[in-house]
């Protein structure tokens, strides 16, 4: 078996949309033009939301999700620890405390009735994480939030494409059946991308508002929005303390080129998802994620565990072999910024566990059926070489 080079993921640029972003770059508007709105009307109709804001991140979604929802200082907001930092970091930008639940070890999101565990009178929302492109148990997680009072944001940023099911119903993660709102992430490693980007959707005119609001210096232009007169067609108001996560209208015309495409990333991944699967459920020295019957995951990244194999030695033997291999993620909690401020692993001990053995696998849509083979295949040796269980 020859030696490839595969990295984890990359993005799939086409000359469709260079074409698109050449055209929009020749075009009047390079930013605060019609390219974001038509986006945001093609993402939400995607989604099947009512409305969508398009901004510069995923974590500028997150960031104005989490005002939008009116955290603040003696907050309290419960997420998972298997996130990247920005999940909880969005919480930190508001004044608010984020609190970390354990996840369930079969799917790695969080764990709904370990967050139930969490709350208390200060708690005021819960972001639920889509890890890997899975989606969470989102009719528990809304069950939760409406007993409590609390505000959902949905983290999206793996989940662009996946659905679930519930009472006889589909769903697709951004429609926001089952929250206030929805994250996502259009970064070049994602489902598709605008080279760094992000947009939030939701169903509620109020938040939409508050959330085009806060995309643009909380200024508005909007008459039905002032709290005075205009004194002429110049005129504007700075209703709160917004941010410039304004995205443009090239990396839009990026955005609506991919988003054609995909069903056909989604449908590629779920076809490399299944080829892993097949390879490596039933070995004894891995563990893969569960992916419950009613959840169809858009397959973001591929995680495995190795159960007594030394995950140092596994990460390293995989690099070795050419394979760009990755860590998704490392607890947030144990970041020194949050141990600084007396966070520890104290409540999550399946995330420890998961931490100590995952590895994730090259995923994405350009892979060859020989990438994929080459891929289970160096799993496979590396597991006969550290148990000779294989």
């Amino acid at each position: 078996m020859s030696r490839r080079n595969i990295p984890y993921a990359t993005q799939w640029v086409d000359d469709d949309d260079v074409n698109a972003v050449v055209a929009a770059l020749r075009s009047e508007r390079l930013t605060q033009g019609p390219k974001v709105k038509e986006f945001e009307d093609l993402a939400a109709e995607y989604c099947g939301a009512r409305y969508a804001v398009a901004v510069s991140s995923g974590t500028a979604a997150l960031h104005i999700a989490a005002l939008a929802a009116g955290f603040g200082p003696g907050d309290e907001v419960i997420t998972s620890p298997i996130t990247f930092a920005a999940t909880a970091n969005s919480v930190l930008y508001c004044g608010a405390r984020p609190v970390f639940a354990d996840i369930d070890p079969g799917t790695l999101c969080l764990d709904a009735t370990k967050a139930g565990g969490s709350v208390n009178d200060k708690t005021r929302g819960i972001i639920p994480v889509h890890f890997a492109g899975l989606p969470c148990d989102m009719k528990k997680v809304r069950g939760l939030a409406d007993e409590k009072g609390l505000i959902v944001i949905e983290d999206a940023a793996h989940a662009l494409g996946a659905s679930y099911e519930s009472e006889g119903r589909t769903y697709k993660v951004g429609g926001c059946a089952h929250s206030d709102m929805t994250a996502f992430s259009f970064h070049a490693v994602k489902h598709i991308t605008t080279g760094e980007g992000g947009l939030v959707t939701t169903n509620d005119e109020d938040l939409y508002k508050k959330l085009l609001i806060l995309r643009t210096h909380g200024i508005t232009r909007d008459e039905s929005m002032m709290e005075n007169p205009p004194d002429g067609p110049w005129y504007y108001e700075m209703l709160d303390l917004g941010f410039n996560y304004r995205i443009t209208d090239f990396q839009c015309a990026l955005g609506i080129s991919q988003l054609a495409k995909l069903e056909s990333f989604v449908s590629r991944r779920r076809e490399i998802k299944k080829a892993y699967d097949d390879a490596f459920g039933g070995m004894a020295e891995v563990i893969i994620q569960e992916e419950p019957g009613n959840a169809r995951s858009s397959c973001h990244l591929y995680v495995i565990q190795f159960k007594s194999i030394d995950r140092y030695a596994a990460f390293t033997a995989l690099q070795d072999k050419g394979l760009g291999v990755n860590v998704h993620y490392i607890p947030v909690y144990r970041m020194p910024y949050y141990r600084r401020m007396g966070y520890t692993a104290i409540g999550c001990p399946e995330s420890e566990r998961y931490y100590t053995r995952a590895v994730s696998l090259p995923m994405f849509p350009r892979m060859s059926d020989a990438d994929i083979e080459y891929v289970i295949e160096s799993v496979k040796a590396v597991v006969r070489s550290g148990s000779g269980s294989v």
